[in-house]
């Protein structure tokens, strides 16, 4: 079940922050919250990258340490397309993967999933969550945990799945094969990639 304060951050900064808000049962209450507000605040320039920061950052579930310094990594090493560069070091991932690839219910679930064990980078057991994906690696279950609940139904629900351009899915094999990077214009999240960046220039 649902925590109330997810519900009041959902609507603080949109539905795109946790999948759970993405159900008619959170717009409904959306609709409400925004009928007890008489008077919306407009926001300063700094204020809307704030909240575009922490929409990132609660989406992809990195702390604010750990978002920091990524963000600060971008900045130093330089480059014309840093927005962009934020965005893959976020989509890439583990934890996103798993969630993209349908494995997991939600990024938080996929995180668990990480931790736990059960998932393989190139048929070796990863742990860390963070660890990023790079082309060519395969990702897959370990094969202790194929007959864990939380893969039950997996192929049938494997079928449903609509992998991003950079995950080739093979559903047989339960397993994925990165053949690219993540791309900004290949169905990014909608969040000022580049604003984020600025907040953290200030």
């Amino acid at each position: 079940m649902i925590r109330k304060p997810r519900y009041k951050i959902g609507r603080r900064l949109g539905s795109i922050v946790y999948e759970k808000c993405q159900t008619p049962k959170f717009a409904l209450t959306k609709e409400r919250g925004f009928a007890r507000d008489k008077r919306p605040r407009g926001k300063s320039d700094f204020g809307v990258v704030l909240l575009e920061k922490q929409r990132a950052r609660l989406m992809y579930g990195v702390p604010e340490r750990q978002f920091k310094r990524y963000v600060q990594g971008i900045i130093r090493e330089g480059g014309a397309n840093q927005g962009e560069m934020l965005y893959k070091k976020l989509e890439s991932r583990i934890d996103n993967a798993v969630f993209r690839l349908g494995l997991a219910p939600t990024r938080a679930a996929a995180r668990q999933m990480v931790s736990h064990g059960h998932i393989l980078i190139d048929g070796i057991k990863v742990t860390i969550p963070s660890q990023a994906i790079e082309e060519g690696n395969i990702i897959g279950i370990r094969v202790g945990s194929l007959n864990k609940k939380i893969f039950a139904e997996l192929e049938n629900k494997l079928k449903e799945v609509q992998a991003p351009n950079w995950l080739k899915l093979d559903v047989a094999k339960k397993e994925a094969e990165a053949v690219g990077l993540p791309k900004l214009d290949q169905g990014a999240p909608p969040l000022n990639w580049s604003g984020i960046l600025d907040f953290y220039k200030r």
